[in-house]
């Protein structure tokens, strides 16, 4: 029997594919759960997020995370199902990069150059790149454990995948507690944090979700 074959009997298999679903369900809902309380827990919600969530800055940061964290998780859920269409969900990706791209020209027109690294740095830019990887942990293990329910054809990229829908989620989740609101230290050390939790999933997936 071809792959392309067995992959099809697999994605027509009913009772596999609703284990599949409510597994993913599960994973994502018990996961942001964890996130959040971890959060909450540790180091709690920014403490004067009443009086800046109206501005601009703080508004951009949650609403490009949280697009961020709902595209990459609708691919995740995708990446297991054989067959599944995932050129156009991983295309629009690209929508919340360009946002933020477009966000860092505009303060870097704005801001004197001498303001730059500042606003690059600010004040937890190492604390970033530790705790979001920290916060992905739950996400990153939920999905793993979904997608071994699933039938993934690319392992490493099923596993990149969930590593970059748990980092989304974890910066989402990071964004109500992160002082620092400049689109230079979004774009840098975000970036970083969720690159860090993508790599470790695609390393992982090559071992864990091949089937």
């Amino acid at each position: 029997m071809k792959t392309d074959d067995l992959i099809t009997l697999m994605a027509q298999d009913a009772p596999t594919g609703l284990r599949y679903g409510r597994a993913l369900a599960l994973a994502l809902g018990v996961g942001i759960a964890v996130s959040v309380v971890l959060l909450v827990a540790t180091v709690g919600i920014r403490h004067n997020m009443a009086s800046v969530f109206e501005t601009a800055r703080v508004l951009f940061k949650i609403a490009v995370t949280f697009m961020l964290a709902v595209l990459a998780a609708r691919l995740a859920v995708r990446i297991g199902r054989p067959g599944a269409e995932t050129r156009g969900p991983a295309l629009l990706l690209a929508v919340p990069a360009l946002m933020v791209a477009a966000a860092v020209a505009a303060e870097l027109f704005v801001l004197p150059a001498d303001a730059w690294p500042a606003s690059l740095v600010g004040r937890n830019a190492l604390f970033c790149v530790f705790f979001v990887p920290v916060l992905s942990l739950a996400p990153l293990a939920g999905l793993f454990w979904a997608l071994k329910k699933g039938a993934p054809e690319n392992p490493t990229f099923a596993g990149a995948t969930a590593g970059l829908a748990a980092g989304a989620i974890a910066v989402a989740v990071y964004a109500w507690h992160c002082p620092d609101d400049s689109p230079l230290f979004l774009a840098t050390w975000y970036t970083i944090a969720i690159a860090v939790v993508t790599v470790a999933g695609a390393l992982a997936g090559r071992r864990w979700l091949r089937w």
